[in-house]
């Protein structure tokens, strides 16, 4: 099983239907399990995908609409019941922290769990370690929304017959990795002989939003974009009076931006099918690799594009 991978819980808008489900998304990557908003339902869809409260290591909530964020409740009484072992942070629009704790505290329970409450005030990194990077940006809805942006930051792989041939060993190794050059027996080696360049890879989260710069920013250069496309463009004129996105518009966003692959959800009730909004995202995004998700599906990652490609 991929170590990176989206793990699909809910594809529904406002309405869940007899097939999809509120929101939810859990993209697990690496050690990392980030919870995206987590609508009404989430604990039930997460029980049919087999994945665990314990793998989510943060939750992160675009905005307060109640398809977005009403799991909350019981997934925090779920995170106590199931002692988690770990901190989960939380991270979600400053303007709605009242919703939060109001879902938070939403009923009776022992509270036991470590969650830490991460309110966004502005645009910019929410968090950061040494492989990889979470930021937010404004998206355009009636309410505040962000859309975020995991980036996994470049990386080197060593190539061991090399640095043997080279003479590089223990220590020099990281001044090597450190300094781009390293002097051997009076010979310079450098970081380019020894080791490949690993491209970082990155993951985009859009939600709820008309077109705007910052849905295209977000996307730029991603490996897997994550998009609403709540209408089709039959519809546009009311998906952006409601703040939202069509699916010809979500392929527009993934081709403006050069991203790899692009994942549409958040469908409205009236549609059955979702074979048309594949076919209007490729109308503007021939050669874009475009899936439409339906609850319970699970895309991965694509693999790491190499220094050559």
């Amino acid at each position: 099983m991929s170590a990176r991978e989206l793990i699909v819980l809910g594809t529904s808008s406002q309405v869940p239907t007899r097939y999809r489900n509120h929101n939810g998304y859990l993209l697990r990557w690496d050690e990392e399990g980030l919870l995206f908003d987590p609508g009404e339902g989430t604990q039930r869809q997460m029980i049919y995908a087999e994945v665990t409260v314990t793998q989510v290591t943060r939750i992160l909530v675009t905005h307060f609409h109640g398809d977005h964020c009403l799991g909350l409740a019981g997934l925090h009484q779920r995170i106590s019941l199931d002692r988690v072992p770990h901190e989960i942070d939380v991270h979600f629009p400053a303007s709605g922290q009242v919703f939060y704790e109001r879902m938070r505290y939403a009923s009776i329970y022992h509270e036991v769990g470590k969650v830490a409450p991460r309110p966004i005030r502005g645009e910019g990194v929410i968090h950061e370690t040494d492989k990889l990077t979470i930021t937010a940006r404004r998206l355009d809805h009636g309410v505040e929304c962000f859309g975020y942006r995991l980036q996994e930051r470049d990386g080197r792989t060593m190539l061991p017959e090399k640095l043997a041939a080279a003479g590089v060993k223990g220590p020099a190794i990281k001044q090597l990795i450190r300094d781009g050059s390293i002097e051997i027996d009076g010979r310079i080696v450098k970081l380019d002989d020894v080791s490949l360049f690993k491209p970082g890879q990155g993951f985009a989260m859009i939600m709820d939003t008309r077109m705007c710069d910052s849905a295209i920013e977000l996307a730029r250069g991603a490996d897997l974009v994550l998009c609403e496309s709540t209408y089709l463009s039959s519809e546009e004129r009311e998906a952006r009076a409601h703040g939202h996105l069509t699916a010809k518009q979500a392929g527009i966003i993934a081709r403006e931006a050069g991203a790899r692959r692009l994942v549409l959800t958040h469908f409205s009730q009236r549609y059955g099918s979702t074979k048309p909004f594949v076919e209007e995202a490729k109308s503007v995004w021939p050669e874009g690799d475009v899936v439409a998700v339906r609850d319970g599906d699970r895309v991965s990652v694509p693999k790491r594009l190499g220094a050559t490609d």
